[in-house]
């Protein structure tokens, strides 16, 4: 499959090579949304907690007799029917994550690629680089009317991170970091001609 290849500059500057099997498969809607969940799964820190009935503080003696009170029977203050009670069953410190095959990993950033090709949202860009100077890259992207992009590279040049940290729904990522929910939460994806090179390597 053949792209243009633009410049910042909106120009352009000759023709790539985009591989079909990578840019140009079926898209897999199940199979991305398995990426997602499992990368927000995590991301998540996992620190909620609550406390049980053992470990609110309060005294550990009966509140009143078993019998002849009238009320219905009572061991404890810290039973989860009280007020200052411990949580039934709350949340407890844990590790979200899980493992997902890395087949399925492969499958679904193949599946994020080739489906903003198919929707047109893909770019193919010579470099990534610049001055270093905030307001030329976004005067820069607003010519080419990027108002959301994630933009990949082989390797992120400093100066051009530097530029683009500040501009709100522009992202910037090495080839090794490109991941299915960067990817469609972003309306432009644009991709360095050193990029899809790394991208080839990558998912061969």
């Amino acid at each position: 499959m053949q792209a243009e290849i633009r410049t910042l500059e909106n120009g352009s500057a000759g023709t790539a090579e985009l591989p079909d099997e990578i840019f140009a498969a079926e898209p897999r809607a199940d199979i991305m949304a398995r990426v997602v969940h499992w990368q927000l799964s995590k991301r998540r820190a996992g620190t909620h907690k609550t406390k049980g009935m053992g470990e609110v503080q309060g005294t550990t003696k009966k509140p009143y007799k078993q019998k002849g009170t009238g009320n219905a029977r009572q061991g404890s203050l810290r039973a989860p029917q009280f007020r200052t009670g411990g949580v039934v069953h709350g949340p407890v410190v844990r590790d979200h994550g899980y493992d997902l095959p890395k087949k399925v990993r492969r499958l679904g950033l193949i599946s994020a690629l080739s489906q903003k090709q198919a929707e047109g949202k893909l770019v193919v860009i010579e470099a990534a680089n610049g001055s270093g100077k905030t307001r030329e890259l976004a005067a820069k992207l607003r010519a080419l009317g990027w108002e959301s992009a994630l933009i990949i590279d082989r390797t992120v040049d400093a100066a051009f991170a530097r530029a683009s940290r500040n501009i709100h729904g522009v992202d910037v990522l090495p080839t090794i970091g490109a991941n299915v929910y960067d990817i469609l939460r972003h309306d432009t994806l644009a991709i360095t001609t050193e990029g899809v090179a790394a991208l080839k390597e990558r998912l061969a």
